[in-house]
C-alpha cells in the first residue's frame, strides 16, 4: 500500500462537552477531548461503559444530545475517515466485489479500482478468496475483509470497535497485523477493546471510560504501570468488584478533560 496523500489533515477531532441520551438515560456524559497526531489510541472500560457509543459519535454515525463534535475546519472529514464494527455486513457479493463496492460509493476511477483491490486483498491474506462469496467466510476472514474495504479507502483516521471480540487467537493475531500495517502507511487508529493483552500490544495511548466518562487518558506505557484513577487501577488487575470503587469520579474527570490532547 502506499502511504496516505497529500489531503490536508481532517485532524484535530474535538469533542466539547458532549452528552448523549437514549429514553431518557444519559448514556454519554459531559465528554470533552481532543485527538491528533499519528498515535494508536485503544479504548477501554467494562461492557456497557460507553466506548462503542463515544465512537459512533466521533464517526459521526449519531449525533450529540448536547455539545459538539468537530474536525478540522474547511476539510471533507466524513470522506477521509472510516469504521469497522465487531460484526461488520457483508454485502451478497464476491470479498472482492465487497472492496469494489465501497470505492464506487467514494467515486473511485474504475482504472483505478482494479490495482487497489488487489493490493488491500494481498496485504491482508484474502487475494487467494478474492472470487468467494464473501458471507461464506469464516469471521475472521470477514473481518479482514472488512480491513480491507476500509484501507482501499486510504483513511486518515480509522474507528475500530472491538474487531477481534469474537476470534480465536490466531485470527486475533492477523488482524492486529493489519492493524499495525494500516497504521504504519500513516492513519491514525482509534480502536475499542476489551482485551486488556490487546491494549498492551497496540495502544500508544489509553482512554479509560466508565458510565460514559472518561476517567483517565495517559501513554500505554504510564496507564499500565500506574494508573491513578482507582476504577482504572482495579479494571488493570482484573478485579470483578472493580465498580463498586470510585465514589467521586467527577473530579478526576476534569483533570483528564484539561489534558485532552
Amino acid at each position: 500500500m502506499t502511504a496516505l496523500d497529500h489531503t490536508p489533515t481532517i485532524l484535530p477531532l474535538e469533542l466539547d462537552g458532549v452528552c448523549f441520551e437514549a429514553g431518557g438515560t444519559r448514556l454519554i456524559k459531559d465528554m470533552t477531548w481532543r485527538f491528533t497526531g499519528d498515535r494508536r489510541t485503544i479504548v477501554i472500560g467494562p461492557n456497557g461503559a460507553g466506548k462503542s457509543l463515544f465512537l459512533r459519535l466521533c464517526h459521526g454515525l449519531i449525533a450529540p444530545s448536547q455539545g459538539t463534535v468537530r474536525w478540522q475546519p474547511g476539510t471533507e472529514a466524513a470522506r477521509h475517515q472510516a469504521m469497522v464494527f465487531q460484526r461488520p455486513v457483508m454485502l451478497r457479493r464476491s470479498v472482492a466485489d465487497n472492496v469494489d463496492y465501497a470505492l464506487k460509493l467514494r467515486r473511485v476511477p474504475h482504472r483505478e479500482r482494479t490495482e487497489i483491490i488487489d493490493r488491500v486483498l494481498h496485504a491482508t491474506g484474502l487475494k487467494r478468496l478474492a472470487h468467494q462469496p464473501a458471507r461464506v467466510l469464516s469471521i475472521g476472514e470477514q473481518q479482514k475483509l472488512a480491513l480491507a474495504r476500509a484501507w482501499a479507502l486510504n483513511p486518515q483516521v480509522l474507528f475500530l470497535d472491538e474487531p477481534t471480540a469474537s476470534l480465536d487467537p490466531a485470527a486475533t493475531h492477523g488482524v492486529e497485523e493489519i492493524i499495525d500495517a494500516i497504521h504504519a502507511q500513516g492513519t491514525r487508529i482509534i480502536m475499542t477493546t476489551h482485551d486488556l493483552g490487546q491494549a498492551r500490544r497496540l495502544a500508544d495511548e489509553v482512554v479509560f471510560i466508565n458510565r460514559g466518562r472518561i476517567l483517565e487518558a495517559a501513554p500505554a506505557k504510564a496507564f499500565f504501570e500506574a494508573p491513578e484513577n482507582d476504577l482504572a487501577q482495579a479494571f488493570v488487575r482484573g478485579e470483578l468488584l472493580w465498580w463498586e470503587k470510585g465514589k467521586d469520579n467527577r473530579k478526576q474527570q476534569g483533570k483528564w478533560k484539561e489534558q485532552g490532547k
